[in-house]
């Protein structure tokens, strides 16, 4: 852990950015007046989002006629009432 005023840190942002994103240090406590006051620190690597493909699988059914309800919803968006339908 390094210890950095808060001159340097705001000079050398991009520098120490990359030295925690590349593991070269673990954390960057910034001090103002010689008292510390954040902690830079890298973000927990996330679950990779990309290969979510399959993970609601059996979880809900799809109808056989999936387009039955397509003019239904199209009346619904455009504000179209069942009474509008029966005039037309």
């Amino acid at each position: 852990m390094q210890t950095i005023n808060l001159f340097q840190a705001k000079t050398h942002l991009s520098k120490l950015i990359d030295q925690i994103a590349s593991g070269e240090e673990s954390e960057f406590v910034i001090s103002r007046n010689g008292k510390p006051v954040a902690r830079m620190v890298p973000i927990a690597q996330q679950a990779d989002v990309s290969r979510r493909i399959g993970i609601a699988q059996g979880e809900f059914s799809i109808p056989e006629n999936i387009d039955g309800s397509n003019q239904d919803v199209a009346d619904l968006f455009y504000g179209k009432s069942a009474d509008d339908a029966s005039v037309a």
